[in-house]
């Protein structure tokens, strides 16, 4: 008889890194394979403009999971909850809710954190008794062994595992696919927002075009607390017209094409709770050199000096160094895509995440956290 498992989790929309994994996870024919799986949506927004906002509507949508849940639980026995659970924020405590539920019914939990911030908000008596609360006999999985010092104070080692992101193959670019070098095209592929560096981004083109550098930057992506009206001034401002361009969200094959005609993805995000950034991981699927900053785990993804290099968060000076590097060599930057590419094939498929999650799940059914 086979397993079965709850998975309360976020799926697409909006598309984000947790909700994009929720859908893997929901569709893969291997999971779905060896447990009895039930799922349940996490995802009390519809757009990422909601993401973290209140309100009548994102209030009956959580009564409606609360009940989604009990419900469930209710009426079959589980080996095993699977919670993605937000770390921190507004997040945490609506996802609170959902836990104490689990938690009544006595079930056993394992949390799956596609962000980090326990670390950040386990100070006061309050949140540091409901992080207790919540961690207590459970278990839970982070992307990245440089990730546990965020749990460190509330998880003990024996209950933690460890599971990379993969992503599905997507028609993956060959360098010979690839537009002529003539002109560096640069990528910026995530939602549209301060904290991943977009700004810094836009100064480091100023200062690369000041250079006399010939390239052009495509930013691709949604719009979130940045207007397309905030980033066409900036760019009038730093003349940056003919070489720098937004083009909002792209899916699927549209992105596909972006990430095919372009040289080298620049993520310089300094958001606090970056984990494990999936458009590295298609960066790295479609040959493509990494610039990107040592946040979360991005530095068990890119290899500094091999598949990319690591600049300094919020270092416009020292992210334009790189630029002009992979600008002026070639070379480096078609060594850094096929170094990145093996990489991605040897640890971040689709399939190697399959394997990690079921391992995973399977021995989290066997055994008692602690």
């Amino acid at each position: 008889m086979k397993p079965s498992i709850l998975f309360i989790m976020h799926v697409p929309p909006p598309v984000h890194g947790a909700a994009m994994v929720g859908k893997f996870i929901k569709e893969s024919a291997r999971i779905n394979d060896i447990f009895e799986a039930d799922y349940i949506n996490l995802s009390t927004s519809k757009d990422l403009k909601e993401i973290g906002g209140a309100g009548a509507g994102k209030i009956i949508k959580l009564l409606k999971i609360q009940s989604e849940v009990a419900k469930a639980l209710s009426g079959k026995k589980y080996d095993l909850c699977y919670v993605t659970l937000t770390a921190s924020g507004a997040g945490f405590y609506k996802d609170l809710m959902v836990v104490g539920i689990l938690k009544m019914f006595g079930k056993k939990v394992i949390y799956h954190f596609h962000n980090k911030g326990v670390g950040f908000e386990g100070k006061s008596v309050l949140t540091d008794a409901l992080y207790r609360f919540v961690f207590n006999k459970s278990f839970s999985i982070l992307l990245s062994k440089s990730l546990y010092y965020d749990v460190k104070a509330y998880a003990p080692p024996e209950n933690v595992f460890f599971c990379a992101n993969g992503i599905p193959a997507n028609l993956s670019v060959k360098i010979s696919e690839k537009p002529d070098n003539k002109v560096c095209r640069l990528l910026f592929l995530g939602n549209l927002m301060e904290s991943k560096g977009l700004l810094v981004l836009l100064e480091a083109c100023r200062i690369v075009k000041q250079q006399g550098h010939v390239f052009e930057c495509h930013f691709v992506g949604g719009w979130t607390d940045i207007t397309p009206e905030q980033f066409a001034a900036k760019v009038s401002e730093y003349h940056l017209e003919g070489t720098v361009f937004a083009h909002g969200p792209k899916y699927d094959q549209k992105k596909r094409d972006f990430l095919a005609k372009s040289d080298v993805l620049v993520f310089p995000t300094f958001y606090h709770f970056e984990a494990f950034p999936l458009v590295i991981l298609e960066a790295m699927q479609s040959s493509l050199a990494v610039i990107s900053c040592p946040e979360g785990g991005i530095p068990d993804i890119v290899v500094e000096g091999e598949t990319g290099y690591l600049v300094p968060q919020k270092n416009a000076v020292a992210l334009a160094e790189k630029i002009s590097l992979l600008i002026n060599n070639p070379d480096i930057r078609t060594r850094m895509g096929q170094a990145g590419k093996e990489r991605f094939d040897a640890l971040f498929t689709i399939d190697s995440f399959e394997r990690n999650i079921t391992d995973i799940l399977s021995t989290a059914v066997e055994r008692q956290p602690v």
